[in-house]
This record gives C-alpha cells, structure tokens and sequence, in this order.
C-alpha cells in the first residue's frame, strides 16, 4: 500500500509540474508598476493617434487576489475611428518574441459589452494599421480564455498565416463599434 501512495504521489507531484510549465504568465500586473514580467511596459492609446475622437482610461487597481488591469472608455466611430487599446511591445534587445512553443493566449478577464479582442503584430505587420485578430468572448463573470494562434485572423492587408516567432507586440483592444468598453484582466500569458 505504501508503494501504491508513494507512487500515486509522484505521478501528482509530475503532473502538477507539467501543469504548471503549461502556462507562462507575461503579466499578471503584481508589479504594480505596468512594467511585464517579460520587462516590457503596457502603452495605453486610443483611435485619436489616426484623428478619432476615442478616450480611454486604463489603470492598475487592487483586485481579489492581486492587481489587475481595467481599460475604459468610450469607443467612437466619428471621424474613421473606432478603437481603445492597451498593448504591450514584445521586442526585447531588437529581438521580436518566439512564442513558437506555445499555442495561443491565455486571459483571465471580465467585461461589459461586446468588441473586445487580441491583436497580435509580428515583424511583417508594418503598418498601424495591420495586424492578427481574435475576438475576446466576455462575460461580467471572471472567465479563463484560451485563444489558439490558430484562430486569429489578418486584417488589412497583412497576407499568410500568423507567425509566431516574430512577435512584436500584443494589444488588448475595445474596437469596431460604438460603445462603453470596460475590461479587466486579472492575467495574461501563453499557454502550450
């Protein structure tokens, strides 16, 4: 009996190591300063970088179980805007982020209303206005999300496949319609 506890033990102390190698956390705001645990600082901007009429506000703020991340705001379309975003640059030392080992992003978050999504933008995305997309799907509850590399999608021109050893920034981004974004994010990493 002992051998059979002994080694049930081991298989748990195995899967809980491989569990946690699952995820890698990028931020999960505990520095409370907006600087990642990748050494990157978060960059809020709305659409008025393109003429757009747009305001945010985004601030770290005590949560349940540490800081999190809320951005708000009034999204407009007036003026060919539409969009509020926080985003995060992944270029370190010139070098753009290989997040090849893993599958997609990993959030926890809640929210209120609908036009909350992830841009991603590698090297080949030059332009502002290029970039991947996947939609966050939202509820006011706190939610685990799992968004596969797959799913994302182009925009504006950017032609191929996303790819993910070139990374350069991630955007967490209130966007394409008229509305009051309010979003938190409790965490924010990859997942394998």
């Amino acid at each position: 009996m002992k051998k059979l506890l002994l080694f049930s033990g081991l298989l748990f102390a195995l899967s809980s190591a491989v569990f946690a190698n699952e995820i890698f956390i990028f931020d999960d705001f505990s520095s409370g300063s907006g600087i990642s645990k990748i050494g990157t600082r978060w960059e809020g901007f709305t659409d008025r970088v393109m003429g757009g009429v747009s305001d945010i506000q985004a601030d770290l703020l005590p949560g349940e179980s540490g800081n999190i991340l809320r951005m708000r705001g009034n999204v407009s379309l007036e003026n060919n805007g539409g969009f509020v975003q926080v985003r995060l640059p992944l270029v370190i030392n010139q070098k753009s982020y290989d997040a090849s080992d893993y599958s997609g992003i990993v959030l926890r978050v809640r929210g209120r209303g609908d036009g909350y999504y992830i841009f991603l933008r590698t090297v080949r995305t030059r332009f502002p206005w290029a970039y991947f997309e996947q939609k966050i799907p939202v509820s006011e509850n706190w939610q685990e999300i799992r968004l596969p590399f797959s799913g994302f999608s182009s925009e504006n021109m950017v032609k191929g496949s996303l790819d993910t050893k070139n990374l350069t920034s991630i955007g967490i981004v209130a966007a394409k319609k008229q509305f009051y974004a309010d979003l938190e994010v409790d965490y924010i990493g990859f997942y394998r």
